[in-house]
């Protein structure tokens, strides 16, 4: 039997739908404020980058040029990796935030190609986005971490958006952290329930359940959570030399 959870008062419909009525005032003012800071982050300025830096990917050795696939914007997100560790011991919140990037023709519609920067050796790594069942683009920069994150921590999740103007190409927006969670809707959705995401940052009722706290939120019995699926559906996590 599970631990009785506390609740939330009851109430009749009517007061049910002032309160919400009352909270949806702050929520249509978070949404305007939202979309104000979109509206200032596509006026900031932006960098040149060398369009010929380096990068490998299923094809061999290119560029972050070809990475745009012709396209004019780039979505890069900057996987974190440890190099040699198997799959149990990979970045629990990078497989999180990836395994809910699926469809990519909204973007590829826009204009825009999204691809996955992984920070280790291409081919061990592409054995783990196998493993997962990922289809976008892959690639590996580990050997031109520092002229794509310069002046920023290698080694973390980002996220960096590219434009490119003919044969050059220009960084116009990076974020990190919590700032990644752009690419996450599963956080979105349980902020909708009555016990959120049920984490210890959490400002929640008292008795609330509140149980998942660092990189042990994004994990499940010793392993990041979205691994479980795979290996239900048969899938071999083997990091070694045999595909996935």
């Amino acid at each position: 039997m599970k631990q009785e959870l506390a609740l939330p008062k009851v109430v009749d419909r009517a007061t049910y739908q002032t309160e919400l009525d009352a909270l949806r005032v702050r929520e249509k003012a978070h949404t305007r404020e939202g979309d104000a800071i979109a509206a200032a982050r596509r006026r900031l300025p932006m960098v040149e980058v060398d369009a010929a830096i380096p990068l490998v990917g299923e094809s061999g050795a290119l560029t972050l040029l070809d990475a745009f696939e012709g396209r004019r914007l780039l979505i890069a997100y900057y996987f974190m990796w440890h190099k040699g560790k198997p799959s149990a011991e990979q970045c629990e919140g990078c497989t999180w935030f990836t395994s809910q990037v699926r469809e990519l023709s909204p973007f590829h519609a826009r204009d825009v190609t999204y691809a996955t920067f992984a920070q280790g050796p291409f081919e061990e790594s592409l054995r783990y986005r196998g493993f997962m069942g990922w289809k976008m683009p892959w690639y590996s920069a580990q050997d031109s971490l520092d002229m794509l994150l310069a002046g920023r921590r290698i080694g973390m999740m980002q996220l960096i958006c590219y434009l490119r103007q003919g044969a050059k190409v220009f960084e116009t927006y990076w974020t990190w952290m919590r700032g990644v969670e752009a690419m996450d809707n599963c956080y979105r959705l349980l902020d909708l329930t009555v016990y959120g995401r049920q984490e210890l940052w959490e400002d929640s009722p008292t008795g609330w359940p509140q149980r998942w706290e660092g990189k042990h939120r994004m994990r499940t019995n010793g392993r990041p959570t979205s691994q479980w699926p795979r290996l239900g559906a048969g899938y071999s996590d083997d990091m070694g030399t045999s595909s996935c």
